[in-house]
């Protein structure tokens, strides 16, 4: 189970998004929060109310097993359009998480007519649920009073600005539905409620902002009839440009906050570039020789963005940032539409907006000229192997160190020549723990990495010259096997050992390929869908939420890759290079002292430490998830 730990908000914001689920899915129409003298928080709403009977399969009140049972969520019934059609809390963790870091957690249940109460402690049943007639109300809902446990976070103080920022954001996105907020500490109570809400909000935001052109919005949502998404899966945007001052810019999921963003901004991101760009070379806007780029269009854009995902997959547990693939192309397809239309019917807007990004890419040409002067005089000769990339902007560049030439192969007809390198190594690179500097470049796999990155080896304690590099991200690619994993450990040694200002500087990635795809049938208004797995644990978690969508078990097929020269372009541009739908793993110094880190690299890698490194294996080797 995994939440944010600097304060309770996060525990907090998983019972308001289960209230806001209710409005979404179209009851209630109001949430009310409370944050009390004493530090515990109330949310309650006017929705259908938590069932209050026994699950006939566990033996157990539905409402115990809410919160105290992972992946036991009405989310996951997706059969016949299900309880929650669209909901942001897919990961079935959600209220259970909040019980387990509370000291006490008091529930109170209005439905078909009836009360119920029930209390919980360290996310324990401490008083079963039971009819609490004296709390009856003429309207069904439920009401959730949290104590925080302290000793879980880093401060026990609840932001109130960020509580406040996100009940307002629920409001913006759910026309109608009112939300209180209620500060017993203060007196304050606050309430909002908008019929139309994006623009609105982001005009707000941009008080005082000159636009450019007047606020885009719109919003496009699939019907049953359509071919690739399924029946209200879309988007509700609004999108304004200015020429300076700040860019504001939020993005929801299901009503989810996204803060990282995630592949619904990239889907809005693309949509735009694209409609800018056709308009642009339509009316023959474009000066000879200026490329515009996605970031020259979007680059002085401020937006509101809310998505609609049946299934979304979010970047780890606290759903800051949206994976599904399809969202790229969901939103990017449903905003480009949109914003042709307005562009052709509105004509001086659209060449306002291209002039912006037209100045945007000159700039940034500008930008990239002067870098390459001061990179020009004593470049080395590049190594032969490497296929480097157009660009020379070390913003955007990025060199994959990739584990074989079948696999380098494949890399270099599915990457984006544009700003993408590839530099194939064949086998094994030497371990370089214990070589000394001088000695590095008599292999030549080093030289090679060395001279295409532009930057010397060097310790920790240099201070080498960076002016000389060539590429902003070095993402190391190799199979998602143990070989795999055996060469990344190898290159990793060499870049802590041998060039750690770029570990230190957030150069160094670890690009992350999938194990496994899973082709899915399609089923019901569902069209076929292939989904990657990185290994066997998210394999396990697929087939199980298949199972639970009530996709017959032999119905999807498992295909297992022997690595990376088993993948078509396509699919490794698809899962591991595109950078709006791969998971790059940044490579950063951890918590461990220097004078620790060195001790266990030289235990793991030290020719002379093979008695040490045997006790610990014996002592660890039952941790290892052993791939046979």
């Amino acid at each position: 189970m995994y939440t944010r730990t600097e304060n309770p908000l996060h525990i907090i914001q998983e019972v308001i998004d289960n209230a806001a689920d209710e409005a979404l899915a179209g009851f209630g129409k109001q949430i009310r929060v409370t944050l009390h003298a004493d530090g515990s928080v109330t949310v309650e709403d006017d929705g259908r109310g938590i069932p209050v009977g026994m699950h006939p399969e566990e033996g157990a009140p539905v409402a115990e097993l809410v919160f105290t049972r992972l992946h036991a969520g009405g989310k996951f019934d997706k059969k016949g359009g299900g309880a929650y059609a669209f909901s942001g809390g897919l990961h079935g963790v959600g209220v259970s998480v909040t019980n387990a870091l509370s000291k006490r957690l008091e529930l109170v249940i209005w439905r078909e007519g009836g009360t119920h109460r029930m209390v919980f402690a360290d996310g324990a049943v401490i008083e079963a649920i039971v009819p609490a007639p004296e709390l009856a109300r003429k309207k069904s809902g439920t009401r959730v009073r949290l104590w925080p446990d302290t000793s879980f976070f880093d401060s026990p103080v609840i932001p109130v600005a960020e509580l406040t920022h996100l009940l307002r954001s629920k409001a913006v996105l759910m026309a109608g539905v009112t939300v209180t907020f209620v500060n017993e500490k203060t007196g304050d109570t606050r309430t909002w409620q908008y019929q139309h809400g994006l623009a609105g909000y982001l005009s707000e935001s941009l008080a005082g902002v000159e636009l450019r052109v007047p606020l885009f919005e719109g919003e496009q949502f699939a019907t049953a009839e359509h071919e690739t998404f399924a029946d209200g899966e879309g988007a509700e945007w609004v999108v304004a440009w200015a020429d300076e001052g700040a860019v504001v810019r939020e993005s929801y999921v299901n009503l989810i906050p996204t803060p990282a963003g995630g592949t619904h901004e990239s889907g809005l991101r693309e949509g735009l570039f694209s409609a800018v760009k056709a308009f642009a070379e339509m009316h023959s806007l474009l000066p000879k020789g200026v490329k515009l780029l996605p970031e020259d269009v979007f680059a002085r854009a401020s937006f509101v963005l809310s998505t609609k995902v049946l299934d979304p997959q979010f970047q780890g547990q606290i759903k800051e940032r949206l994976n599904s693939r399809d969202a790229v192309r969901l939103v990017g397809g449903f905003v480009r539409t949109s914003l042709e239309l307005w562009l052709n019917e509105h004509v001086e807007y659209g060449k306002k907006l291209a002039e912006l990004a037209i100045r945007q890419a000159q700039a940034r040409a500008r930008s990239a000229q002067k870098v390459e002067k001061r990179k020009s005089s004593g470049v080395a000769v590049l190594p032969g192997k490497l296929t480097d990339c157009e660009s020379s902007d070390v913003s955007r560049t990025e060199v994959f160190l990739v584990e074989g030439d079948s696999a380098g192969g494949s890399a270099k007809m599915g990457r984006d020549k544009e700003f993408q390198a590839i530099l194939p190594l064949r086998g094994k690179v030497l371990n370089s723990w214990e070589v000394d500097r001088d000695r590095l470049f008599a292999n030549n796999e080093i030289h090679d990495i060395s001279v295409a990155i532009g930057v010397d080896p060097h310790g920790p304690n240099d201070h080498p010259d960076l002016s000389g590099l060539r590429y902003g991200r070095i993402c190391i690619l190799s199979d998602a096997d143990v070989d795999g994993s055996h060469i990344q450990v190898l290159l990793l040694t060499l870049f802590y050992k041998h060039f750690p200002r770029l570990v230190e500087l957030g150069h160094v990635h670890v690009a992350r390929p999938p194990l496994f795809r899973v082709d899915v049938p399609a089923v019901g208004k569902r069209p076929a869908r292939k989904i990657y797995c990185l290994d066997a644990g998210e394999l396990e978690a697929l087939l199980d939420k298949l199972r639970k969508e009530g996709i017959r078990e032999s119905s999807w097929s498992i295909s297992r890759f022997k690595g990376l020269g088993e993948m078509s372009p396509v699919q490794l541009w698809e899962t591991t290079m595109n950078p709006d739908t791969r998971r790059l793993l940044p490579v950063a110094f951890g918590d461990m002292d220097a004078a620790s880190t060195t001790l266990m690299f030289n235990m793991l890698m030290g020719k002379g430490e093979s008695a040490q490194r045997r006790t610990w294996l014996e002592e660890k080797g039952n941790l290892a998830d052993v791939d046979i």
